[in-house]
């Protein structure tokens, strides 16, 4: 099972995921990151970098989370960005488009 970025990372965005990720599974979006679930190999090292703990086993979300692995996978198709499986992520795959959930997302209040 992939993992999944969730709504912790909104406004966040960290990105030690980044660096941690074998397989470069994991893109940026405006406000959040993703993780392509085709690409992942469920090796869990993004999990454990993750400061906000946003990222989860898609098999292992509690209920509020159960629609992040949607999120997720859509973020790649044609109603966001159109990348498919783009192969790895790369600074030309960076965008400021988000899901439409993410996009809605109240922004986080200043600390």
């Amino acid at each position: 099972m992939p993992f999944v970025i969730t709504d912790a990372c909104i406004d966040v965005k960290d990105k030690d995921c980044l660096a941690a990720c074998p397989v470069d599974c994991i893109y940026e979006g405006g406000r959040t990151l993703y993780i392509h679930p085709e690409e992942c190999i469920d090796c869990g090292l993004c999990e454990t970098v993750c400061p906000v703990a946003a990222i989860h086993a898609d098999n292992r979300l509690p209920p509020e989370l159960a629609a992040w692995p949607a999120i997720n996978r859509e973020f790649f198709g044609p109603e966001v960005t159109g990348w498919g499986r783009p192969g790895g992520s790369d600074p030309a795959l960076t965008t400021t488009r988000d899901h439409p959930t993410v996009a809605a997302w109240p922004g986080k209040a200043a600390s």
